[in-house]
């Protein structure tokens, strides 16, 4: 008996390291020869970018997120909320982050879209195309480290896996959602710990719980609170594991955007109006010739639903999201919570109702769509109250804080120099 149990326990013991060597194996990271460190780049500070996609603007006191609330008070926060860039959805607004421009300038205006030059369909969540570098503009900050001798290194981010300019970080992974929480933590500090010349001074490092939470459940939901308070025990393990480094190191916790409770079901565009001449992803709307783009834009226009239609040249300004024809002509904006489709499944597919929580609005219409900024470290000025401000302003922050010369951008250094330390300015 005690034979055959300890053999039992053996073969338990056996499958849980396979299967925790299946999963590493699975994700492994990947390495690219970029070259050392350019001597000058080994002395400059690190930056820790972290995303938590979906915690909106107000979760971390809504719920009692304590360690970031304690990172806020060591350093910088935007208690009223950082303004994501229109669609308030998670791949602009990554890429957003990351480059300093408004979606409509880097190219990537909506999770999936069609681009009529190239006659073909962009989806975040194609490797084809998601790893495309073609389809990205702008400098991301790990391609301008790279570009000036500073390895860079990425724990998933939108477009991190995609050779960008022909350049991609010295270190990343293929996204696997499912990749276990702490050792993403785990992983970020054996980067910290390399060689000098082998060590990224820039990192991302992302987490999709939140927003997971928020789509499935509702921003108000029990679930979401779980979800707050596992996030934040991950950046309290982070923040002090950084801190026992003892090298100066800024953490920088954002979030792509916020969250709201979706209200009615679908709105099928092609009620409204005849859209048989379009090309449609989602309720992006690209028409065949111009007369097919305005009597579509007059029919929708003269329908009394829960949206705005506009021509692309006559967007509001507010949104900048009027110069890129990936963007489609005409424009919906929703003027609510509200799920917009162009057309609903065929009969012989399946459909299904919205999510319960949702996002992608208009951030000065909807104040649930704003998201977090916490930072704390060496080169930021400790208890730091920062109005909102959009999030084109935190590249040339981080370009600032790496002493790397960055390009022009729609962000400014201008508006979050109140939170660099004296010697950082």
């Amino acid at each position: 008996m005690l034979t055959r149990l300890r053999l039992l326990v053996s073969t338990l013991l056996l499958c849980g390291f396979l299967s925790l060597a299946q999963a590493q194996q699975a994700t492994p990271v990947i390495t690219v020869d970029n070259g050392p460190n350019a001597l000058v780049q080994e002395q400059k500070h690190y930056v820790v970018l972290v995303s938590l996609d979906g915690f909106r603007y107000d979760y971390a006191r809504k719920y009692g997120a304590t360690h970031l609330l304690a990172l806020a008070k060591q350093g910088a926060d935007a208690p009223e909320g950082m303004i994501p860039s229109y669609p308030s959805v998670t791949f602009p607004n990554h890429y957003t982050l990351v480059t300093g421009l408004y979606p409509e300038h880097h190219g990537i205006v909506a999770m999936s879209f069609y681009d009529e030059q190239r006659k073909e369909r962009y989806a975040y969540n194609d490797s084809k195309t998601n790893s495309d570098g073609s389809w990205y503009g702008g400098t991301p900050l790990w391609v301008l480290a790279e570009q000036q001798g500073m390895r860079s290194a990425c724990f998933f981010w939108p477009g991190s896996e995609a050779a960008i300019k022909n350049v991609r970080p010295s270190y990343y992974l293929h996204y696997d959602d499912k990749f276990p929480d702490d050792q993403r933590v785990d992983q970020v500090l054996a980067w910290l710990k390399l060689p000098e010349e082998k060590r990224p001074h820039f990192i991302t490092l992302y987490y999709s719980n939140v927003d997971h939470a928020g789509h499935q459940y509702g921003p108000g939901s029990p679930q979401v609170a779980e979800a707050v308070k596992h996030v934040d025990a991950l950046i309290g393990k982070l923040h002090a594991s950084l801190d026992a480094l003892h090298m100066p190191i800024d953490l920088i916790v954002v979030s792509d955007h916020g969250m709201a409770r979706e209200e009615g079901s679908w709105i099928d565009l092609d009620k409204y109006a005849d859209l048989s001449n379009f090309t449609t992803v989602g309720l992006l709307l690209y028409g065949n010739s111009e007369t097919d783009i305005e009597r579509a834009y007059q029919k929708l226009k003269a329908a009394d639903a829960n949206f705005f239609v506009y021509r692309r040249a006559h967007m509001p300004a507010w949104l900048h999201y009027d110069q890129n024809p990936r963007s489609g002509d005409p424009i919906i904006v929703s003027k609510g919570p509200y799920a917009i489709r162009a057309h609903a499944p065929a009969a012989d597919e399946e459909d299904h109702p919205p999510n319960i929580g949702v996002h992608g609005y208009d951030p000065r219409e909807m104040p649930e769509m704003k998201a977090i900024f916490f930072a704390a470290g060496p080169d930021i000025r400790p208890g730091v109250t920062l109005k909102p401000f959009e999030n084109v302003n935190v590249y040339p922050f981080i370009a600032k804080i790496l002493q790397l010369q960055a390009p022009p951008t729609d962000g400014s250094l201008n508006v979050l120099s109140s939170a660099l330390a004296d010697a950082a300015r």
